[in-house]
This record gives structure tokens, C-alpha cells and sequence, in this order.
């Protein structure tokens, strides 16, 4: 039976948990989520953690945060000027605002603290500092393109 391996399309369902038994994401009433192995579509967890399934076999994974979002960097808590947001927006803190850089790249942030003058902004994954546990099943391997290694 074929196995999952780098460079292959699949299709797997997930149930995306934190170590505290809460979920933060499934796939649980949708389409399973259709990637190519190896090509950073997912974090470096996700892809190990399907690598060398079956389909129809069902596992579950820890992925640590170093193989996940990362861990939180303290320098992504950012202050901005309170003057700098719409007067007319009530802001409250665990809030997500939507930004974008000066090259226009959109990112979200989360209100962490509103002060008199300045609101302060996290800019880290939600998800950053977080070891993940998921429970997968693979659906299907459509196959893949071979992955071409330039010297």
C-alpha cells in the first residue's frame, strides 16, 4: 500500500487541538485539506506527522512549537499611537485588528493592553510558543510532482 512521501497531494482530515484539550482548528464538516508534502503549504509538524501514512489510517501527532508557529518573540509586541485608530472603532483588548507593512503585506494583530496614549499590539502567531496535537486521517494521496533538487 502507497505511503505518504515528500512531494505527494494529499488529502486529510484534522482536528487541530492545544495541549489543554481545546481545539483550535478541524476540518471536522468541510472538504479535508488537500497540500502537496514538503512544499511549506503547512508547518514543518504537519508535513512530518502525515509522512509514511496510508490512506484510511488515522494517527494522532504532537508537533512542538519549534516545529509549528514558532516561539512568541517579546520584539513582535508592538506600541502604536492611539490616534492612529479610527476614533470611531471600539477597541478592546484580545481583539484582532487587521494591518499591512509598508511593502502592503497584510498580517493580523491582537490587542494585548490599551493604555492612555499608546494601544499595544501582538503581532506573533496565535498560535506562537504553542506545542499542537493533531488527529489525522488520511483521505487520499492524488499524487505529486517529483520534487527537483538543484545542486
Amino acid at each position: 500500500m502507497a505511503q505518504v512521501k515528500m512531494g505527494d497531494k494529499i488529502k486529510v482530515h484534522y482536528h487541530g487541538k492545544l495541549t489543554s484539550g481545546e481545539t483550535f482548528d478541524s476540518s471536522a464538516g468541510r472538504e479535508p485539506l488537500e497540500f502537496e508534502v514538503g512544499s511549506g503549504m503547512v508547518i514543518p509538524g504537519f508535513d512530518n506527522g502525515v509522512t509514511g501514512m496510508t490512506v484510511g489510517e488515522k494517527k494522532t501527532v504532537s508537533i512542538p512549537f519549534d516545529e509549528a508557529y514558532g516561539p512568541r518573540n517579546p520584539e513582535m509586541v508592538i506600541e502604536m499611537p492611539k490616534d492612529r485608530i479610527p476614533k470611531d472603532m471600539d477597541i478592546e483588548v484580545g481583539m484582532p485588528l487587521g494591518m499591512s507593512d509598508q511593502q502592503g503585506q497584510q498580517f493580523q494583530v491582537t490587542i494585548v493592553e490599551i493604555k492612555e496614549e499608546v494601544v499595544m499590539l501582538d503581532a506573533n502567531h496565535p498560535l506562537a510558543g504553542q506545542d499542537l496535537i493533531f488527529d489525522l486521517e488520511l483521505v487520499e494521496i492524488a499524487g505529486g510532482s517529483p520534487l527537483i533538487i538543484m545542486p
